[in-house]
């Protein structure tokens, strides 16, 4: 429950909230802001004087810096870093939810943010330009690479993904603007319904079921022709977790990012955990990727084990002044019924936290 973020802030030096802070795309924003003001408030009442929250933007709330990107690109021609600061104005988002965080100090980065020397954090969106795993934005971005142009071979630059995904987030944006999806709190997307109708072996429809997955495969075939590949037709629990660490691995060498550790969240599976085959999650570079999961409590992805499950919600690293990261979860424990009432009443997507120097 969110008790238990809040006892783990004491000993809290910097917080990092790491992406889809808020959820952006299920109706207007003010609602959005309404329902996270508590949340952050209660987090703020937290952390000790003086304290810092770092603030990054993911695919779900992209709105925070897109702004920022709009004013950056009109008046600087140098190209976007690993780490920018993000600067906001009165009236945009990133400055409401400043106000809410007070009196912590608040700043902004993006696409990422260094904790250490050797530690880089990012929300790990860009991911989706190379997965292999045909979701939707895994094919929006493929679509719009297509039209925009990018390099020969691929991504090799911030702004090449920026280029990719973000005329994606703002047509999404708008249309949700307009026509908000009907969701109740807690509800599934119709991509989450979608991926339990192909990937489910049981179900009273068998036969239904096996003619989705037919032409399932018949239409990712059917991309892989078009040039939006490489996709598999594969939506099993092993499929998703290779194609977010596949993307990411490729995100990580197109970039050169110089870190032993790259701490990220978006797919929400935590990781590496106990069981998990630690060469998965190092890159061709030997920088070791630490996911810190999500704190929306998804029950399509729990199984039968949910207090087992890496996609339950409570994860985050604990990063300190020395040494590798730490996975822990802070909801271990706790009944997923009762934070999960917690948690859809917030409507948060929360990519994981990073608490950093404890």
């Amino acid at each position: 429950m969110r008790t238990s973020l809040v006892d783990a802030l004491s000993e809290c030096e910097r917080l990092v909230l790491l992406g889809d802070v808020i959820e952006l795309r299920h109706g207007p924003a003010h609602r959005a802001l309404e329902a996270a003001r508590p949340a952050l408030e209660q987090i703020a009442g937290a952390l000790r004087s003086p304290r810092e929250v770092v603030i990054l933007a993911g695919n779900h709330d992209h709105q925070l810096v897109a702004p920022w990107l709009e004013r950056r690109a009109s008046v600087s021609g140098s190209p976007l870093e690993l780490e920018s600061t993000v600067d906001w104005r009165e009236g945009e988002l990133l400055s409401a939810i400043a106000a809410a965080l007070k009196p912590a100090e608040v700043r902004a980065a993006y696409p990422g943010v260094w904790l250490r020397d050797d530690v880089y954090a990012t929300h790990g969106h860009y991911s989706d330009r190379h997965s292999t795993v045909p979701l939707v934005e895994r094919l929006g971005a493929g679509l719009v690479a297509r039209i925009v142009g990018e390099p020969r071979g691929g991504p090799v630059a911030v702004d090449d993904y920026e280029g990719a995904l973000a005329p994606m987030y703002a047509f999404i944006d708008g249309v949700v603007r307009r026509r908000p999806p009907k969701l109740d709190p807690g509800g599934e997307t119709l991509q989450v319904r979608a991926w339990r109708a192909l990937s489910s072996p049981n179900g009273r429809f068998p036969v239904r079921r096996a003619a989705l997955q037919g032409g399932f495969s018949l239409a990712v075939a059917g991309l892989n022709r078009c040039g939006l590949g490489p996709l598999r037709a594969d939506l099993s629990g092993n499929a998703l977790r290779a194609g977010g660490l596949y993307g990411m691995r490729e995100v990580v060498r197109r970039l050169e990012i110089p870190a032993s550790h790259v701490i990220f969240g978006h797919t929400h599976r935590a990781g590496p955990l106990p069981g998990d085959r630690v060469e998965d999650w190092k890159t061709p570079s030997g920088s070791l990727l630490w996911n810190d999961g999500s704190w929306l409590l998804e029950r399509s992805f729990l199984g039968w084990e949910p207090g087992a499950s890496p996609y339950r919600p409570g994860f985050c690293v604990l990063v300190s002044a020395t040494g590798p990261p730490e996975i822990t979860n802070l909801l271990d424990g706790v009944d997923l019924a009762a934070a999960g009432s917690l948690l859809s009443e917030t409507r948060g997507k929360a990519d994981g936290v990073t608490a950093h120097s404890r």
